[in-house]
């Protein structure tokens, strides 16, 4: 080996990395054993949380910069190196960034020997494994950091659009097709794509199934949905040439870039994401052109979520239960109460039920919450009995509780507890186009009715009414949606209609509640129509569970 005194060939090894480092992406790095010194090139000390470029104490400076479940690793591989027992250094473990986030590395070294035969330095390179990649070799595209490099390059965006778009149910083609051909389809669709393509127009592949355009020729939204429509009719006649082995949709999210505050990589990712999201929302093989209100409503929705998550962490902070009384229609007497769930946000602000329910049964937050609902409105239901003997509390299910939850087991676990008799509670269901569909709904439903709990059938008249409901599900209760009884009650046909239905619902034993009733003319018609029970503000808004004690049992019911 060639003689070459130490420090001058540190030093020499050092230069001639940081001269090829601002050709590399990777960081070059010189390790100095016998003078536990240690150099990497600039770029590193940008990344990672280095005391420098240049450092000595090697080993106690590296610990403060590798995660502390990896450092043993380390130590351990380079005290093999310090021994002499292998010549080559090789591992996967992590540093931590500026920030102290986790980054995962490869390292590899070769170590040089002095003339003694001792290990003098080691030359090697640090190269980032989770990065992002800068081409993607299925779709034959650019990948999201090259999309991230060309944004950078331009000071300011020209005016213009992106467009992300995605195909529709890709997971169900690799699934039934298998990979291979999944990674076919992604070739297919950026071929597609790229046939369409103007000049100032780019395409990258960005996530999954996902590629976003990125069209700086400054179009109209006409022109933008145009490129849309061109690129879907180029997949269906891709798919067509194939015979139909897979059929398929792509959805697209368009977003103006004069929308955008900042116009970063960061923000174009982010409402580009919305943007299609919503077209897929929307039922898929459609494209949404942004719009700041529907995104505004999207991140209240999130809003919103987060924090219910956190309320039901929280042991419900938040959520309340209200009652509304129930009265029988002739004496006016108090019959029950239905259960309905109140939210209040943090920093004050009531949210409506028709707004924080949804996002309750999307969150699969329902489930929680709505076994928390069944064992207070069980407790307020024993309370009540102590001056009504045969009150009844009426609780609203989910179809998600019906169909993903042991709902029926935690309203008989409910039941014990209280010592309640089965019939002091009545399960309501919303009518709707899934009810009549669903054959689990069905078996948890013959399930209360076979244990003696009471059913009703809510909403009854709004746009998903169905007879065969009635019938199918043989519910105690059927309640009359507010909108019909308006309408019954303003025309002379719907009334009839209503009294029809009065009579049926009567002659196969069953009762009826007609909701929603507010004003003194609206009681007085709906007692000549003959249902068993009213609920509405005309005797009670909803009530927190205090005062509707105060109200029906420490005073004397009005």
């Amino acid at each position: 080996m060639h003689k070459l005194d130490k420090n001058q060939g540190f030093d020499a090894f050092c230069a001639t990395a940081e001269q090829f480092a601002t050709c590399m992406n990777d960081n070059l790095f010189v390790y100095d054993i016998i003078n536990d010194a240690y150099f990497i090139t600039e770029s590193a000390t940008e990344r990672f949380s280095l005391p420098g470029p240049l450092f000595h104490n090697v080993t106690e400076n590296l610990r403060d910069v590798v995660h502390p479940d990896d450092f043993a690793m380390l130590q351990a591989d380079l005290q093999q190196l310090l021994n002499g027992e292998k010549m080559e250094h090789e591992l996967r473990y992590r540093w931590l960034g500026k920030d102290g986030t986790p980054i995962w590395i490869v390292c590899k070294g070769r170590v040089l020997q002095n003339q003694e035969g001792k290990p003098w330095l080691m030359l090697g390179c640090i190269n980032e494994i989770g990065q992002k990649q800068k081409a993607d070799n299925v779709s034959g595209l650019l990948g999201a950091s090259s999309l991230q490099e060309r944004l950078k390059q331009l000071p300011v965006l020209p005016d213009g659009y992106v467009m992300r778009v995605g195909i529709d149910d890709f997971r169900m083609i690799n699934e039934r097709l298998g990979v291979d051909y999944g990674d076919a389809v992604l070739r297919q669709v950026a071929q597609c794509i790229e046939r369409r393509l103007l000049p100032g127009q780019s395409v990258y592949r960005v996530i999954s199934d996902e590629f976003l355009i990125l069209d700086l020729v400054g179009g109209t939204p006409r022109e933008i949905r145009g490129l849309y429509d061109k690129i879907r009719q180029e997949v269906e006649r891709d798919i067509a040439r194939r015979n139909y082995e897979a059929v398929y949709t792509i959805s697209g999210g368009i977003v103006n870039i004069r929308d955008m505050e900042q116009a970063d990589y960061e923000e174009i990712m982010r409402l580009s994401e919305f943007a299609l999201g919503q077209a897929k929302r929307m039922g898929k093989n459609q494209v949404y052109l942004f719009e700041q209100e529907d995104y505004e409503a999207f991140l209240r929705s999130r809003a919103i979520s987060r924090s219910l998550r956190k309320a039901v962490s929280s042991d419900f902070e938040g959520l309340d239960l209200y009652f509304q009384p129930l009265v029988y229609t002739q004496s006016e007497e108090l019959y029950g109460a239905e259960a309905l769930l109140r939210y209040r946000m943090p920093e004050g602000e009531s949210i409506s039920p028709a707004e924080f329910i949804p996002i309750l049964e999307e969150s699969g937050l329902i489930l929680p919450v709505g076994k928390w609902i069944i064992r207070k409105a069980a407790d307020m239901c024993r309370v009540c009995r102590e001056k009504y003997p045969e009150f009844r509390v009426s609780i609203n299910l989910s179809y998600i509780q019906l169909t993903k939850g042991p709902v029926f087991a935690e309203v008989m676990e409910a039941l014990k507890e209280t010592g309640l008799p089965p019939d002091a509670l009545i399960m309501e269901l919303t009518e709707s186009g899934y009810l009549e569909n669903s054959i689990n709904v069905q078996k948890v439903w013959h399930r209360f009715k076979e244990a003696g709990i009471q059913i009703a059938l809510d909403d009854f008249g709004t746009g998903y009414s169905n007879l065969q409901n009635i019938g199918r599900f043989n519910p105690d209760i059927v309640k009359i949606d507010r909108s019909f009884t308006l309408r019954a009650l303003q025309h002379s046909y719907e009334r009839q209609l209503l009294s029809h239905i009065i009579n049926m619902v009567h002659s196969i034993n069953l009762r009826i509640v007609i909701e929603g009733v507010e004003e003194k003319e609206e009681q007085q018609q709906v007692m000549l129509l003959g249902s068993d029970f009213i609920q509405g503000y005309y005797y009670s808004r909803p009530c927190s569970r205090e005062e509707f004690l105060e109200k029906y049992l420490i005073k004397e019911v009005v």
